[in-house]
């Protein structure tokens, strides 16, 4: 409806720059926001106050102009001036009724992507493959997965990629332990265990240590058995992350594997095409590349090393390389990096670099989706007791041990099975949405308390919301797809869950481009509190008339399948009944 009301102004402003009334040349950025006090309209405008000083008007007046020159549409029922000059635009309840109709009988609930299908590469998780999944792979991983899976909803093309650290010098270390303590099955239980004791042989036995470099030459050189080795451990760790990757119901496989190794042959293309490019400069003996944009405190420029003294390579190399293929392989237009935000110089300068090296051969927007930290109670980031990182499993099984004691204390009758599928759909459910509803840019402070809290913003509270739409056509012994009838707004109640309900495609279009599943986390909060409010206030299965009944229905089918689809985009999993 916002994009609607924009076209209205835009053409409104076309007439009146045609009659004289606003100068030529004009291309303000048009806002329309919600209004908080539906009396005063649906949407409002401060385009006459923007204008007001090119037009030489008072903005009420320019808005008097403004209103007198918008096309008449069915979607809009009456605009009017408000204050210095605001303008407040009314829907019509009847064009936002048959809206909502058609909605419900749309199997994407009527969301379209507003502008055209793109091709985008979503970085995410990465986690490094020496070592198990710990909670500092959380946000990129969930981050990541709920907004590539609003982009494939709204139409993109997304190319996943997970950027795992399988490549380097660790890996010496890890082989050269491999061989000396082979595993007979076909994975290694602990993996944390197992790189500690590597890492202790490692620092003790100098012996050990030369031939672990060792087979990092031979590695890199391509020898069969360090790549057997290696190969290994890597798919051995790889089985690791994608049990993970399961039990949070993330949309990753081994397909969506391109890890740094994958690159490790075109890195010294991209060294050698920097160099014909005279961008590489020797700095202490590394080669590397200076920009005037990037300096430091006193005014010098910052060096991106490309190959260190030693000649080994650096995040940036392979960063570029990856760069290059996504664009020229892939045709990707977008790529969007879900990477902590503390690494956001970092990617400033890949991306400058990348561009003026004409690695970006497809026209590809780079955005970096920087996010913040999960921090303990005591607002420093998340570690165990005795200050070591904690393992992402435990943490995972922990949530769903709590949130099976909490379900048992409601529901003591459940079969044990069930209780356990609901504890686990809780219990992931809460830590994912915890994280998602915090604004990515945000530290947050992990708290299983408040996660697990059945009142607030919280998952047990969206869920239980959704199980709430469920019961009433539970009671029916239907579904939301087989209500008739036609949906009807007279209640204000009504009208206000109906509004917010067409303003779903809108949030997902919001997600998509800035990357911000908290926007949808925040929707589906204030959907599931209006709801409350309908439900309380507009007596449903005790209508007045079937029409009423009917009518109601109708918009209770269309609120649990807007939760149902929302909590499914952040990658929450529902239930019928908790």
């Amino acid at each position: 409806m916002k994009d609607t009301i924009r076209q209205l102004i835009q053409q409104a402003i076309t007439q009146l720059v045609t009659e004289g009334v606003l100068p030529e040349g004009l291309s303000p950025a048009i806002q329309v926001e919600n209004t908080r006090d539906k009396t005063h309209g649906d949407f409002a405008s401060n385009i006459a106050m923007t204008l007001a000083k090119p037009a030489g008007l008072k903005p009420r007046d320019l808005a008097e102009k403004i209103i007198a020159a918008l096309p008449v549409v069915d979607s809009v029922s009456k605009a009017e001036i408000a204050g210095p000059g605001f303008i407040n635009f009314f829907q019509n309840t009847q064009a936002l009724a048959a809206r909502l109709d058609a909605a419900l009988a749309d199997a994407r609930v009527g969301v379209r992507k507003a502008g055209v299908a793109e091709r985008v590469v979503v970085d995410l998780s990465a986690p490094n493959l020496a070592k198990e999944m710990h909670v500092g792979h959380l946000r990129s991983t969930i981050i990541g997965d709920g907004v590539a899976r609003v982009l494939e909803f709204l139409g993109d093309t997304v190319i996943r990629q997970n950027h795992v650290g399988d490549w380097g010098t660790q890996f010496g270390m890890l082989m050269a332990y491999l061989q000396e303590n082979p595993i007979a099955s076909d994975e290694l239980s602990d993996l944390e265990n197992f790189y500690r004791a590597a890492k202790k042989h490692f620092d003790e036995s100098p012996e050990f240590a030369d031939r672990a470099r060792g087979l990092v030459v031979k590695l890199q050189a391509g020898d069969p058995d360090c790549l057997a080795l290696w190969t290994r451990f890597k798919d051995i760790s790889l089985s690791h992350c994608q049990k993970i990757y399961e039990l949070l119901n993330v949309k990753l496989s081994m397909a969506d594997v391109m890890g740094e190794s994958a690159y490790n042959d075109d890195l010294i293309n991209v060294v050698n095409d920097l160099r014909a490019k005279g961008m590489l400069v020797e700095s202490n003996g590394a080669q590397c590349v200076f920009l005037d944009e990037f300096k430091n405190a006193e005014g010098e420029p910052l060096p991106v090393i490309i190959v260190k003294a030693d000649g080994g390579y650096l995040y940036a190399t392979t960063d570029l390389a990856a760069v290059r293929y996504r664009s020229g392989q892939l045709k990707a237009d977008r790529a969007l990096y879900f990477v902590d935000q503390r690494q956001a110089l970092h990617f400033q300068q890949v991306f400058a670099v990348a561009r003026k090296a004409g690695f970006v051969t497809h026209p590809m927007e780079m955005e970096h989706m920087g996010f913040g930290t999960m921090n303990g109670a005591d607002g420093r980031p998340f570690k165990t007791r005795d200050g070591g990182t904690v393992k992402l499993i435990d943490l995972l099984t922990e949530a769903q041990e709590r949130a099976y004691a909490l379900v048992k204390e409601k529901n003591p009758a459940l079969a044990e099975e069930e209780l356990r599928n609901i504890a686990r759909v809780v219990g992931i459910g809460a830590v994912k949405y915890a994280d998602l509803s915090k604004h990515r840019t945000s530290d947050y402070s992990f708290n299983f308390e408040l996660m697990l809290n059945f009142e607030g913003n919280t998952a047990p509270y969206l869920l239980y919301a959704y199980t709430r739409v469920a019961g009433v056509f539970r009671k029916l012994g239907t579904d939301f797809t087989q209500v008739d009838g036609q949906i009807s707004l007279d209640a204000p109640h009504e009208q206000e869950l109906a509004a917010k309900l067409a303003q779903f495609g809108e949030v997902l279009g919001s997600v998509a481009e800035k990357g911000t599943p908290h926007v949808l986390c925040t929707y589906l909060y204030d959907v599931a509190g209006l709801f409350s409010s309908f439900y309380e206030n507009c007596p449903i299965l005790a209508a007045d008339t079937a029409e009423q009944k009917q009518s109601r229905l109708r918009l209770a089918a269309l609120t649990g399948r807007t939760l149902k689809q929302g909590l499914e985009l952040l990658g929450l999993e529902t239930l019928e009944r908790m």
